[in-house]
């Protein structure tokens, strides 16, 4: 999705919340603000995580390193972004976009990687040896997404892209939850 595809209809409460924000923002753009930054994130991933894919993988696999189950059918594929480069990218954008509204889709330019892959990953990480179990159907939970892509051309014609795409986000947040949780 680029940064002006419409119409945009929310399947969560968590969807709907963004999108009247950036309604909210702009409204006070127009009427008393100089200038604003509007940062759309991807899947954000990282050290200090308190809940998330990861983190509840981790969690399973400690109780039960025989098996992890996921929810959906694994195919469910997102990009994912690391903390750090989604910091680098918002102190970016806001030293260099200089419009009165700033807009903007943080994240990589892949198309992101599968529930699957990050579960497999996770395992990995933790020794190998646990069997995964998927509950089945695309979405893990109510107001999942199964797909979700958007555009960062916007991004990347200001000059900004990420050194990590969407598996190597992963890799380096697992490790790091991993190890902060020892």
């Amino acid at each position: 999705m680029s940064e002006n595809i419409g119409p945009l209809f929310p399947i969560s409460n968590y969807g709907a919340m963004k999108l009247a924000s950036e309604a909210a923002i702009s409204a006070a753009l127009e009427s008393y603000l100089e200038r604003v930054w509007i940062f759309r994130f991807p899947n954000v991933v990282g050290p200090r995580a308190t809940h998330g894919a990861i983190f509840d993988f981790i969690s399973r696999l400690r109780k039960n390193p025989e098996e992890l189950v996921v929810l959906g059918d694994g195919t469910q594929q997102k990009p994912y972004l690391h903390v750090s480069e989604l910091l680098e990218a918002m102190i970016f954008i806001t030293s260099t976009a200089q419009s009165k509204m700033n807009y903007f889709n943080i994240g990589p330019s892949d198309t992101g990687a599968t529930v699957k892959s990050m579960a497999e990953s996770v395992v990995k990480h933790l020794g190998g040896k646990a069997s995964i179990r998927y509950t089945g159907g695309d979405r893990g939970w109510v107001g999942d997404v199964p797909r979700f892509y958007y555009s960062v051309a916007k991004l990347e014609t200001l000059g900004w892209k990420p050194s990590m795409d969407s598996a190597a986000a992963l890799d380096r947040a697992i490790q790091d939850i991993i190890q902060e949780n020892q």
